[in-house]
């Protein structure tokens, strides 16, 4: 008999749910949120009941029994982890309440095991959270010792698209350096060195280029200044640096399709912002092969921006001459997430200890 896999994946406008028989979709459902739904929530963890009856509902519509053997989570950005599937345990779930970053994210695995708990036989997992975490010792060192570098990224669609990647060229990711970037409301970049990024960067609030919706990296004498000024609060400057930032800040939509239609249009300004954040995709890539040496088998650009044309020809014309580039549009996290937890079911890979 076939595994029933229940996938959910909150992010930060919308809520994915799946349900998988082994690795064949049954529906895949995204269920969108607007700003005004989520501004009655003080706190991240305060839309918990609100998005957990979503996925509930979406499943009554169906009339999908709620009878699983595994319910996975997108896994939140409590504390840094190495690559892997984890069982979801109290402490994890306290942690996310606590974490110091906060995300949609982080509700992944308080929705996937409170369903879990009330099914016979069900287990409950989470599976390459953002904090996954195998940068080498070098790449934690800053210029001060009281601010080392993390890395929050898109551990699992990057990790994905690197096996899909290595599976399409008749390899393993394991054999491969790759440099991948997730270009989506936030941009990650990262370093695969032989199934390792030994290298990503803070994709939520402060390193790489700047996206639709982040700052990325800024000036810091400036930022200094701009904290001391008195004109905002601390709350106002953390939006300002994520979520109400880079192309939002500069032309008040995050909506890349509606901005390339002002381009075509003829509007300039939005011409040389997009282009800007072009540039500076294009240069944080050809930076991560330093730290392999220079020898990158492939340089792969997923996520919703990637589906662009016009964003994905310009870059090409930047990047292009250090390896050769393919492009895996979308994200491939549902899928993702449903082959960690049918891995573990079919005891092809161990649980990770948190």
């Amino acid at each position: 008999m076939a595994y029933k896999i229940l996938a959910i994946n909150p992010g930060s406008t919308s809520t994915k749910v799946s349900l998988a028989n082994d690795d064949q979709p049954v529906f895949v459902a995204d269920i969108a949120h607007t700003r005004e739904e989520l501004s009655a929530f003080k706190r991240i963890s305060d839309q918990y009941h609100f998005r957990k009856q979503l996925v509930i509902d979406e499943l009554r519509k169906r009339n999908i029994p709620l009878d699983f053997d595994a319910v996975i989570g997108r896994g939140g950005l409590a504390k840094p982890v190495p690559s892997g599937v984890f069982t979801i345990t109290e402490k994890m779930i306290i942690d996310q309440r606590q974490a110091i970053h906060q995300h949609a994210c982080d509700l992944g695995c308080m929705i996937a095991d409170e369903i879990a708990r009330d099914i016979p036989g069900c287990r409950s997992f989470i599976a390459d959270p953002g904090v996954v975490d195998e940068m080498e010792p070098e790449a934690h060192i800053s210029g001060s010792p009281l601010m080392p570098r993390i890395c929050i990224w898109h551990a699992l669609n990057q990790k994905a698209i690197g096996r899909r990647f290595a599976h399409d060229m008749g390899t393993t990711y394991e054999k491969l350096c790759l440099i991948i970037c997730h270009l989506g409301g936030g941009i990650s970049i990262a370093a695969h060195d032989h199934g390792r990024a030994i290298d990503a960067n803070n994709a939520l609030d402060g390193e790489g280029p700047f996206s639709p919706e982040r700052a990325g990296s800024l000036p810091a004498a400036d930022l200094i200044h701009l904290c001391f000024s008195g004109k905002y609060t601390e709350d106002q400057l953390l939006r300002k640096v994520s979520g109400q930032a880079g192309l939002t800040a500069h032309l008040g939509t995050n909506d890349l399709r509606e901005i390339i239609n002002w381009i075509k249009a003829g509007d300039k300004h939005a011409e040389s912002v997009v282009a800007a954040m072009i540039w500076h995709i294009a240069k944080n890539i050809v930076a991560e092969a330093a730290v392999l040496y220079g020898k990158v088998d492939a340089i792969l650009l997923t996520g919703g921006m990637a589906r662009s044309e016009y964003v994905i020809e310009r870059l090409k014309r930047r990047i292009s001459f250090l390896a050769p580039v393919y492009v895996y549009p979308g994200q491939d996290e549902m899928q993702a997430l449903t082959e960690n937890a049918l891995a573990v079911l079919r005891g092809e890979r161990r649980t990770m200890e948190y």
